[in-house]
């Protein structure tokens, strides 16, 4: 009988090991589980911030007033200023772009981003009103309309005129302008989103 008894203490033994074993095992995949997704999700929130974010593009922002646009049909640069939050911090009347905007009309207003659309180069305003990018020699006319040539014989590397942006006259002469940025390098206005 004294056989028996350590017999069964020894298979006893024997069944309790694979038991935690098996404990141990369940434990480390939970645990290398919330270690690996934890991350993961935090990098696709992160790729993913942009789309997350609630910027001021296509929404009308007040720019300047009618009087502060001369009658001469010249162009003037305006910083464009929004509140401007990401994951952290707001940062308020923020520049989140530039636009080039004159007079067309008593209360008509034409306003035209200072991007090039070949490749994102900033367009220069010449004192004709017309408009160079430095950047590939693109020329444009007064209207925004691409020149085919520009002053050194070349042809015009854009492959579209200038964007226009959409604007309004409120009835207390304030001028508000729908700000938006393009995709570059492509023949049709595509929004950025």
């Amino acid at each position: 009988m004294s056989d028996a008894i350590p017999q069964s203490e020894s298979e006893e033994t024997q069944e309790l090991p694979p038991r935690r074993s098996f404990f141990t095992k369940f434990l480390a995949v939970v645990f290398g589980t919330v270690v690996g997704v934890v991350p993961a999700v935090a990098g696709v929130l992160n790729l993913l911030d942009p789309l997350r974010r609630k910027g001021n593009t296509g929404t009308f922002t007040k720019v300047t007033t009618l009087d502060a646009l001369p009658d001469d049909g010249l162009p003037r640069k305006f910083d464009i200023r929004a509140d401007l939050t990401d994951a952290w911090n707001k940062t308020p009347n923020a520049k989140i772009g530039a636009i080039y905007m004159k007079r067309t009309g008593p209360k008509e207003v034409v306003a035209f981003s200072t991007i090039c659309p070949h490749l994102g180069c900033y367009v220069v305003s010449q004192a004709d009103g017309s408009y160079v990018c430095p950047c590939h020699d693109s020329e444009f006319n007064a209207d925004g309309s691409m020149r085919p040539m520009n002053a050194r014989g070349r042809e015009t590397v854009s492959p579209r005129p200038l964007d226009t942006l959409e604007t309004q006259v409120d009835s207390e002469g304030n001028v508000l302008v729908k700000f938006e940025r393009f995709r570059t390098g492509s023949v049709n206005k595509i929004p950025q989103g």
